[in-house]
């Protein structure tokens, strides 16, 4: 286990993280910071409400998605195969032209 230094509205912290989990918590610290930074500005709230309140806006952001299904996997693959699609089809008339 290692550990990484992070820093969540200008104050530093010391966590442990798996090596294979780093680049993952640094974007989970990227967007709660964000988070922290917005509500902080928009309620002038600090310390511990200010966490509270955060935390709760995400959890509730979350049940949402989760209540609704979350991404709908099979429309997403098709949209991919949609557009891997058209990409192959102008990829090609570009060949013909060399």
């Amino acid at each position: 286990m290692d550990t990484l230094d992070i820093r969540l509205l200008g104050r530093d912290y010391r966590v442990s993280c798996p090596s294979e989990e780093r680049e993952g918590l640094l974007e989970a610290v990227r967007f709660l910071d964000g988070r922290l930074n917005d509500l902080a500005a928009k309620t002038n709230s600090a310390g511990e409400k200010l966490a509270v309140m955060t935390a709760l806006n995400i959890a509730h952001e979350y049940l949402q998605f989760q209540r609704t299904g979350g991404f709908d996997m099979p429309a997403l693959k098709r949209r991919i195969d949609l557009v891997n699609a058209r990409l192959d089809g102008v990829v090609g008339q570009q060949e013909k032209l060399f």
